[in-house]
């Protein structure tokens, strides 16, 4: 059997150190899944079956974002159960997850089936692309379970302090994508549809192996499902819908800062594209200290050792401060080099470049408002940091970054995301250090 760390006891640096590690390299292997799916439809098929699949993608994101939002009220539960050594309720809530998400995903996949014109033509997909993009969402919305699911039980997993065990079936997902993409679209001609398959069947099979694997070894105390009660019910739905819209918040934020990017015209926004696709590999170590954290602090908060809580804080933020400096150091260094692995138009390189090296000095502060709102989610005070990504998002970022990029042109963007950076990272340390989230209690009612 795999060893779970049991994280309200031993070596705290330690700890963070070997946990968040394999988080790490999970979610980069994550998201070279989206990057190879992107790689072999541009090069075999063509860019406008590439448009077909981005469309696609931002509504299978959306979902995602669900997904992660029920994820992050798991970790929440089940670390804390953990930590009190609640076998019994371990269980049930185990049973009420995946009653409640197998439900969900069925619900979400006939919908998603049935009005997948309906909401790409909300997006305005031209109709070009419109067949392809149909047929790409149906059959990723009738794998939809397998998605739910080995997310899932990764979650499981990682509450209960096994972060090793879920990198496998990243790894498997990864691995049968890359062979299985050229296979579908190309040698048995299915094309955009035959992208859709091999992401369906890679998700499955990494979702069948981590059932199997899990029950085989009794990693988790997995049973027959049952109708779950009411009350754990209102406390999973409780959690994980004010986190899902938290998600929602990001996106809609992300995509009110594209806004202000592309009145600076083409060059910029593709500079800006650019860049945005190596945050997405920069911010992995933030992210993933943000989850180890999480479950850290989720077993200490379930029993109550809140000495041990400040002190997971203290080194998580220490880690977060030496490894995004880090990071920081080199973009500023190679920043024109990465960029210049997405595009080569020399506006847009210089723009990209400027921006990399400008946001990259602020990482830090977003990394401490990553784990200080890990920490708080670790509570269950989720509507607390869907406050606090508002705040974040609509009342720092995006008006930050309108205000300076009016002032300063196409530099004040990067000017005004990282000083949204600096000053929601005070806003978090501040609702931290006096807000009321230690007095939140989630299994008064279930003694």
């Amino acid at each position: 059997m795999k060893k779970q760390h049991d994280f309200t006891q031993g070596n705290i640096v330690r700890q963070l150190i070997v946990f968040s590690g394999p988080i790490m390299l999970a979610n980069l292997l994550q998201t070279s899944y989206q990057f190879i799916d992107s790689l072999w439809v541009g090069n075999l098929l063509g860019a406008n079956a590439l448009g077909a699949v981005a469309v696609s993608s931002t509504i299978i994101f959306t979902v995602l974002s669900f997904v992660i939002g029920l994820n992050n009220a798991a970790l929440t539960i089940l670390s804390q159960q953990k930590g009190r050594d609640n076998k019994e309720g371990l269980t049930r809530y185990l049973n009420a997850f995946v009653v409640i998400l197998t439900t969900i995903s069925i619900l979400l996949g006939l919908i998603g089936y049935f009005f997948a014109e309906g909401f790409l033509h909300l997006l305005g997909t031209p109709e070009s692309m419109m067949d392809e993009a149909i047929s790409y969402l149906r059959i990723n919305f009738l794998g939809i379970l397998f998605l739910f699911g080995y997310n899932f039980i990764s979650t499981v997993l990682r509450a209960l302090g096994d972060s090793k065990t879920p990198m496998h079936f990243v790894t498997l997902a990864v691995l049968l994508n890359i062979v299985l993409d050229p296979l579908f679209i190309s040698t048995f001609n299915w094309k955009v549809e035959g992208a859709a398959l091999a992401t369906v069947v890679s998700q499955g099979s990494a979702f069948l192996y981590g059932i199997i694997y899990v029950l085989s070894k009794k990693l988790a105390p997995f049973t027959m499902p049952t109708l779950p009660a009411w009350k754990e019910v209102r406390l999973i739905l409780n959690l994980g819908i004010p986190s899902g819209l938290q998600m929602a918040v990001i996106s809609a934020g992300s995509a009110a800062i594209m806004s202000v990017v592309t009145t600076f015209g083409a060059g910029v926004v593709a500079g800006f594209s650019a860049a945005q696709r190596l945050d997405s590999l920069l911010l992995l170590p933030a992210h993933a200290l943000s989850t180890a954290v999480g479950s850290m602090a989720g077993q200490n908060i379930g029993v109550k050792n809140w000495s041990r809580v400040s002190s997971i804080v203290k080194y998580g933020v220490l880690y977060n401060l030496t490894i995004m400096g880090l990071v920081a150091i080199l973009v500023v260094f190679l920043a024109q080099y990465g960029v210049q692995l997405f595009i080569r138009e020399e506006e847009a390189v210089q723009f990209g470049t400027m921006y990399l090296q400008i946001i990259a000095l602020c990482y830090p502060f977003l990394g401490i408002n990553f784990v200080l709102n890990g920490i708080v989610r670790a509570a269950g005070a989720m509507y607390q940091v869907l406050a606090l990504n508002i705040i974040s998002f609509w009342v720092l970022r995006f008006p930050l970054t309108a205000l300076f990029a009016n002032l300063f042109g196409e530099m004040g963007i990067a000017i005004g995301m990282g000083s949204s950076f600096i000053v929601s990272s005070c806003i978090a340390f501040l609702y931290f250090r006096f807000g009321k989230w230690r007095e939140k209690e989630l299994f008064v009612k279930n003694r």
